[in-house]
């Protein structure tokens, strides 16, 4: 009998382990490094649009992980942007959700625990699941999201920098990838710490840009813009090892570059897209 209590107590020890086993699960989550630098992005973009904003980051429970706000901007945008951060990150979508709800006559959203029902709120991804979310106060809630979608889609960038192939491996995208690369406009390809490549989409002008370290080589597939290279920037901000972004470059070599064209921007040197008169796609092919 004690020997079969014995037997039957390990059987009962080793379930309860398994199933211990089985209800550990692995999450990803946001970095403190990552939020920075989704918050820089998205600092960058106010910048280009003279905004006075708050900018505030949240992992996926709400709890703030960076707030930033800009010069000028009021004292009253801070709760507001770490409230639209926290709704999309709790709720899992984005806060003009729950705007639009009352818009059309749902009030009983107002009465959700925690929620703040205002436009510029955004949730970050990855594979599917949220991992964190970015809040944006302080100018027209058009406005505000435009530039928290600036500092996801970011998030989106790094995630994809991450992904690295193996050294040695050929890779290979078809032209669909390439297509659908291209319509949103991202990382195609991290190969290492020493090249990149981007599938770049631009409909508007930019800020002016210093890369420290790498070199961009451009090819143009469609489209055109006013390019200009070295002179000086103004408004030099840093917004992430290496990198530096300002409002625009005094001086310099002024080109249009269209369909066909490569150029080669050396690291260290200024530059920016100064106009672009309609949407236009450019491969960059970052080397280190």
């Amino acid at each position: 009998m004690i020997a079969i209590k014995i037997v039957a107590a390990a059987l009962c020890l080793s379930t309860l382990t398994a199933t211990s086993y089985a209800q550990v699960f692995d999450k990803k989550t946001l970095s403190l490094a990552a939020a920075q630098k989704i918050a820089a992005a998205a600092e960058a973009d106010a910048i280009t649009k003279h905004a006075r904003v708050v900018i505030a980051v949240v992992d996926d429970g709400g709890n703030l992980l960076v707030l930033q706000r800009l010069d000028d901007t009021q004292v009253a945008s801070v709760e507001v942007g770490i409230g639209k951060a926290r709704t999309a990150a709790i709720f899992r979508r984005p806060s003009r959700e729950f705007e639009e709800q009352i818009k059309n006559g749902r009030i009983a959203a107002l009465a959700l625990p925690g929620a703040t029902p205002l436009q510029g709120g955004i949730p970050i991804t990855f594979d599917g699941k949220v991992i964190g979310a970015i809040g944006v106060s302080g100018e027209t809630p058009a406005q505000d999201e435009e530039i928290a979608l600036a500092g996801a889609q970011a998030a989106k960038d790094l995630i994809a920098s991450e992904t690295e192939a193996p050294l040695g491996k050929v890779s290979y995208f078809d032209n669909a990838q390439v297509a659908d690369s291209f319509a949103k406009g991202g990382i195609l390809f991290n190969g290492s710490d020493k090249y990149m490549v981007h599938t770049s989409r631009r409909d508007k002008a930019g800020v002016a840009e210093v890369h420290t370290k790498d070199a961009d080589i451009i090819y143009v597939q469609d489209g055109s813009a006013i390019f200009v290279t070295g002179g000086m920037m103004i408004d030099p901000q840093p917004i992430a090892p290496d990198e530096i972004r300002g409002k625009e470059i005094t001086g310099g070599e002024t080109r249009t570059i269209s369909k066909g064209d490569v150029i080669i921007v050396p690291a260290g040197t200024p530059h920016w897209f100064k106009h672009v008169p309609a949407p236009m796609t450019y491969y960059v092919v970052k080397a280190r």
